[in-house]
Formats: C-alpha cells, sequence, structure tokens
C-alpha cells in the first residue's frame, strides 16, 4: 500500500426489494481535512468512478471528517453520474456536524440545529451568485466573533481578496457551480474556510491560452502572481499578497490544490504533486482563533500598527 493511502475501496452487490442486482459502489473515506492524503483521496475517488455508471453510490465517512471538507465532496459527487447517493458514518458526531451545516440536506438528512454556532453553512452557488458570496464571507466568517482581531481597513481587504477567489473561479475556470463551506474548531482553535469550483484548473487554462509548458504547481504559482492573468485586457493574479501575509503573521495555512498540484503557503511554502488529478480547484485558508494579536494596514497609522 503506498504511504499515505488511507482509504477503503471496495464493490459490493447487494438486493433491494424494488429491484433486483442493483449495483451499489462503496467508498470509505477516512480522516478527511486540510492534508494532502485527504486531496489525494478525494481526487482517487473521483478518478476511479467518473467514468463509469452506478444505480447508487454510497459513501462513508471513516473515523473523522473535517466540515469544512463537505464543499470538496459536495463539488464531486456532482460530477460523478448516478441515480442516488447516500452518506453514512460510525461516527455520529460526524454526521452531527454535517447535519448542522447544512450539507447533508441535500443527501436526505434533516438540519440539526447549531447552538453552538461552530458551523459557516455549506453552499452551492451557481457561479454568477457574486453577490450573495460576498454577503456570506462578511456575515459568516469575517464577523464571527473568534475570527482575529483587526481593523475595518484591514477586513475589507481580506474581504476582497477572498472575494476574488469566487470571482477569478467565476471568470476563468467554467465551472457552473462554487461550493462553499468552513468550520470552527474550539479544541484546536482554528477556523477554516474552502471554496472549491469543478473548472478546468489553472494548468489547463494557461496551456490553453498560452501554450505554456507547465506543470500543476507552476501553473499555481503562476496564478498567483499579480498581474498574471488568462483574461484579455484584464488586471491578472488571484490577488492573493495581503490575504497570505496576514495568513503568515496570523500562523495560519493557505492552500491550493489544481490538477494533481498541491501548494501551501504557511510558515513555510510547500508543494507536492498527488497521484491523481482534482477535478477543479480547491482553495483552503486556516485562520488561528488564540492570536492575540491587534492587526492593521500600515497606511492606517496606529501606534500598535504589526502589519
Amino acid at each position: 500500500m503506498r504511504e499515505g493511502k488511507l482509504w477503503a475501496h471496495f464493490l459490493t452487490q447487494i438486493h433491494f426489494p424494488e429491484a433486483e442486482n442493483v449495483r451499489v459502489e462503496s467508498f470509505c473515506l477516512k480522516n478527511i481535512g486540510a492534508f494532502p492524503y485527504s486531496y489525494e483521496q478525494f481526487s482517487q475517488f473521483y478518478n476511479q468512478t467518473k467514468d463509469m455508471f452506478f444505480e447508487h453510490i454510497s459513501v462513508q465517512l471513516c473515523e473523522w471528517f473535517g466540515a469544512n471538507m463537505s464543499a470538496v465532496l459536495g463539488a464531486i459527487l456532482d460530477k460523478l453520474s448516478t441515480n442516488s447517493i447516500t452518506i453514512t458514518s460510525d461516527n455520529s458526531k460526524i454526521i452531527e456536524i454535517l447535519r448542522k451545516n447544512t450539507f447533508l440536506a441535500n443527501y436526505g438528512y434533516p438540519v440539526f440545529p447549531d447552538t453552538n454556532h461552530t458551523t459557516i453553512k455549506y453552499l452551492k452557488l451557481k457561479a454568477s451568485d457574486s453577490r450573495y458570496f460576498g454577503d456570506y464571507v462578511m456575515n459568516e466568517l469575517l464577523s464571527k466573533q473568534d475570527f482575529p482581531n483587526m481593523s475595518e481597513g484591514l477586513k475589507q481587504k481580506i474581504f476582497e481578496s477572498i472575494y476574488e477567489i469566487f470571482v477569478n473561479a467565476q471568470m476563468h475556470s467554467r465551472t457552473e457551480f462554487i461550493y462553499t463551506c468552513g468550520q470552527f474548531f474550539p479544541n484546536k482553535n482554528e477556523i477554516e474556510f474552502t471554496i472549491v469550483d469543478s473548472g478546468i484548473g489553472f494548468k489547463k487554462k494557461i496551456v490553453e491560452q498560452f501554450g505554456l509548458p507547465v506543470n500543476s504547481i507552476q501553473a499555481i504559482r503562476w496564478a498567483l502572481v499579480n498581474g498574471n492573468t488568462t483574461k484579455q485586457d484584464a488586471p491578472g493574479g488571484i490577488g492573493l499578497a495581503i490575504l497570505t501575509d496576514f495568513i503568515k503573521m496570523n500562523k495560519g495555512k493557505f492552500q491550493i490544490v489544481s490538477d494533481d498540484g498541491f501548494y501551501e503557503v504557511g510558515e513555510t511554502v510547500s508543494s507536492k504533486i498527488l497521484q491523481y488529478s482534482f477535478p477543479g480547484t480547491v482553495v483552503n485558508m486556516k485562520f488561528r482563533t488564540d492570536d492575540t494579536n491587534s492587526y492593521r494596514l500600515d497606511s492606517e497609522n496606529d501606534d500598535f500598527d504589526i502589519f
């Protein structure tokens, strides 16, 4: 078994009263969080299933599942050709949190009230719903009491950077929908926020537009540079300098998965070529909530500026 391959895949034949010989494809996604091996599992799941038709797909969430990863799973399940999907887990806590963030409402579960206010609800948005996404980011993420303390000026810049991720997917990826979700992890003092599209990815777009022989890591780096764009006669780059600088100071993490590339910015920068290509792009942000600093833009000229 390859190192980091932490999931089981098995094919079963079952019988329903309504129909004989109904074929069910069953998958176990194991210990899913914002880690390369988790993105490998998602990508392997998709690539082994994308060209096959099953009457039913059963997904088991095994041991642990980070609720913000609902955005990744939702994007993949929407791309699969199947009549029906069920999602189960032996861990009742997983089912509870995915009912709270409304993800499982799409798969037959009633919504469970989030009395602890730790979830940032799952949304599947049309690419044209940028205004709704903007309200969602401000109200569900940046206004959260546990979000790191910052000035209104910096909060606006962070908002613009996250909003630009949505706009970039809208303009460049050819995705029909954009998926997003978040989660506050009180025991780890972290908030994670995830945005996913099911478009063509950075590498294919750059190769198509410019004929540049880039790999997926090079394509991600290229897209992060201000001034680079695949849209003619328009300012380019995802425009994330302030966001990534803040995340570094906050000791959080910023991740991009596109095609078979994994790229992470934190206190250090790391990258990895994955064994399987992801069908789109994932952007995941991790913010530390135990950060006691107060952040401001240099231009706001305060005696205790640190940004």
